[in-house]
């Protein structure tokens, strides 16, 4: 591997990070709170770090595909630990761990928190919490990329960091790898301002209506608010947040199309309509128990509360605006469900996406077709009205099973080291491993990750890593075969 040019790049990361905390200074500095030079020092001791190895191997070579995936997984790693430094220094999250857990989760747009009381932080680490969303939903190694000169491999970074669904729908619409993060970021950071004046519409504070933003558009789910969104108690705020936590569950290739009038792209798109329809299925059913229960005093609000959680769990997403432990068992059931879905590819969002349950789907059908029916036939699986390869299905079907496997085993490992209920153990593993958030039991809407031992804080962390980075590129350097020549 070519470690002098892996330094460089993750010299640049740690600049960016470091750089990034400017606007959470501006925030302290504003507000007048406490918080100030925790923040700076942090600033200063991230860029202090990494501007020398920017400096020293700065004689750029390309980056390999291993190369890629090094920095994908030991940069979230290396980032995470770092932009823990303000919450260590100020005192707020004094233990290592807790703060690794805390950025980990904010990074990976996980949105699980450790955190008991959320309001007693003051408002500059509150913008930073939320502003790693920011920086995590897009995936930062994609803004290092806009920064790497030409021909040094930014193409195999957005690989490394991107979902096996990307691989599936082959999406890449400008032929220049910067040109490409650019548009992606533009359109990403557009949504963000477009909520955030929407919410200061509706009477929301600037602060809380960035850093809202912040953690819809990105799917992630902080708050600066232990009760979440539900905060508020305001229908406009819900809808308006359901809306943008489904724009940011769309495939951003298509924004791009639709910015450039071609309608057409969204109209075959195989992904997009089952994405449609997992929504509405979902938001229909979950209202209907909610109403024929009498959980809520009326038709449109359990259409309303019903949406929202839906949403924000299908977009892994993590808001709430109620606690839905109290809600009937069928209504709970079916958002268990959703836990293992997740939006469309090429999306701020994790899980295991859409675009996997087509393919198997249609995978089924043929397998069926050709044993029961037409045994002599080929026939062919299609996407967006393309044929796929055999190869892509086999990715998909794999995907789908490992995903399965991690979260058995996961919560059987934490059944035994933290001797936790199943319930709680099973969904701590998947709302980590879908970055999803809160989950149920003793991690439910209104509970926290903080009782949970070290070793499953870091084991969680793992399983959030993991999720983020769609699962392969996370799990490929453990392969011996990754370490040799």
């Amino acid at each position: 591997m070519n470690y002098p040019t892996i330094a460089n790049v993750l010299g640049k990361l740690m600049i960016v990070t470091g750089s990034s905390m400017v606007l959470p200074l501006i925030c302290s500095l504003y507000y007048g709170e406490d918080d100030l030079y925790a923040i700076a020092v942090s600033g200063v001791i991230i860029i202090g770090l990494g501007m020398p190895l920017w400096r020293i191997f700065r004689k750029h070579q390309e980056l390999g595909l291993k190369d890629g995936y090094f920095i994908a997984f030991f940069g979230w790693v290396l980032i995470s630990a770092l932009s823990g430094l303000p919450f260590m220094i100020h005192g707020s999250i004094p233990a290592f761990t807790d703060a690794f857990f805390e950025m980990m989760s904010g990074y990976t747009t996980s949105g699980a928190t450790i955190l008991t009381d959320i309001e007693v932080l003051p408002r500059g680490l509150l913008f930073w919490r939320s502003q790693t969303h920011l920086l995590g939903g897009m995936g930062f190694l994609t803004l290092t990329v806009i920064f790497l000169p030409h021909g040094m491999g930014g193409l195999r970074l957005f690989r490394a960091e991107s979902s096996p669904g990307q691989v599936i729908t082959k999406e890449k619409f400008i032929p220049r790898n910067r040109d490409t993060m650019i548009w992606l970021w533009g359109i990403y950071m557009g949504l963000n301002l477009l909520e955030t004046l929407l919410l200061c519409l509706g009477g929301m504070s600037v602060f809380d209506a960035l850093c809202h933003s912040f953690g819809t558009v990105s799917t992630s789910g902080y708050s600066p608010y232990n009760a979440s969104i539900g905060h508020y108690n305001n229908a406009y705020f819900d809808w308006v947040v359901i809306v943008f936590m489904f724009l940011g569950g769309m495939t951003f290739m298509l924004f791009y199309h639709m910015l450039q009038g071609n309608w057409r792209v969204i109209r075959i798109n195989t992904e997009f309509r089952w994405y449609v329809g997992f929504m509405v299925f979902f938001c229909g059913i979950v209202s209907w128990i909610l109403w024929k229960e009498h959980t809520y005093g009326s038709l449109f609000d359990s259409i309303r509360y019903a949406s929202f959680q839906v949403t924000s769990i299908l977009t892994t997403t993590g808001f709430t605006t109620a606690d839905y432990e109290q809600w009937p068992q069928a209504a709970q059931m079916f958002l268990y469900a959703v836990c293992f879905i997740g939006a469309c590819a090429g999306s701020t969002t994790s899980g295991i996406k859409v675009v996997h349950y087509v393919l198997i789907w249609k995978f089924g059908v043929a397998a069926i077709k050709r044993i029961f029916f037409r045994p002599m036939s080929v026939i062919s699986i299609q996407m967006n009205q393309r044929p796929v390869e055999s190869q892509i299905v086999d990715l998909a079907v794999c995907y789908f099973i490992v995903n399965i496997f991690l979260v058995l085993g996961g919560g059987c490992f934490m059944v035994l080291v933290d001797r936790m209920d199943y319930l709680t153990a099973m969904s701590s593993v998947i709302a980590t491993l879908m970055n999803i958030g809160p989950g149920f039991g003793a991690v439910g809407p209104s509970e926290n990750y903080a009782f949970i031992s070290d070793v499953g804080k870091w084991f969680l962390s793992w399983n959030m890593l993991v999720g983020r980075l769609e699962m392969f590129s996370a799990l490929v350097i453990f392969y011996p075969s990754f370490w040799k020549r």
